[in-house]
């Protein structure tokens, strides 16, 4: 029943290019789902008649064999409901985005790394000021550590051990704050 409606004018289906451009996402869905490892697969919303055809595609290496095998994963897909593939969507996203937040607190915490050891005593103080649970001493004795090895050029033990220290105060203070505004 596609074209125009002879009374309002307007068409009655959707048309063929918005049909394809659908089932180029959907194609692109399932592309990433072969991708994944098996550990990301299993944390998602994957129905499971869609397993089998997931691993079939994993395990084909011919270039045609799998494109074809991708293409009918992908009709597959198209079967499912919307809420479904939404779901997959959003839980892909997800992964993306925390993965992006785990970067940035990374890079952060490298960051007061590198001003730990060029400021020393006063970003210490900085630092200590908002995690005021942190082991001055510790950390302290960590920085010198890492700057004698440095001068010393010895391997970057004390430099690792320092980041281990703040990683675990920041992330851990992030992790509290998260759970605290989550009540």
């Amino acid at each position: 029943m596609r074209g125009i409606d002879e009374e309002t004018g307007e068409y009655r289906g959707e048309s063929r290019s918005h049909n394809r451009r659908e089932a180029l996402e959907v194609l692109a869905l399932g592309e990433q789902l072969v991708a994944l490892t098996e550990a990301q697969l299993a944390k998602l919303p994957v129905p499971e008649a869609l397993l089998p055809h997931i691993h079939d595609a994993r395990r084909i290496s011919s270039h045609i064999a799998r494109k074809r095998q991708l293409a009918f994963l992908a009709k597959q897909l198209r079967r499912e409901d919307d809420e479904t593939l939404n779901a997959i969507r959003d839980a892909l996203d997800d992964k993306g985005e925390t993965a992006r937040r785990e970067a940035a607190a990374l890079h952060r915490v490298e960051a007061w790394r590198d001003r730990l050891l060029a400021e020393g005593d006063v970003a210490l103080a900085e630092l200590l000021d908002q995690h005021p649970e942190a082991d001055r001493q510790g950390l302290r004795q960590l920085v010198r550590n890492a700057l004698e090895e440095r001068k010393r050029n010895k391997p970057p033990r004390a430099y690792r051990e320092l980041f281990r220290e703040l990683r675990g105060l920041m992330l851990d203070g992030e992790a509290a704050d998260d759970s605290d505004t989550a009540l």
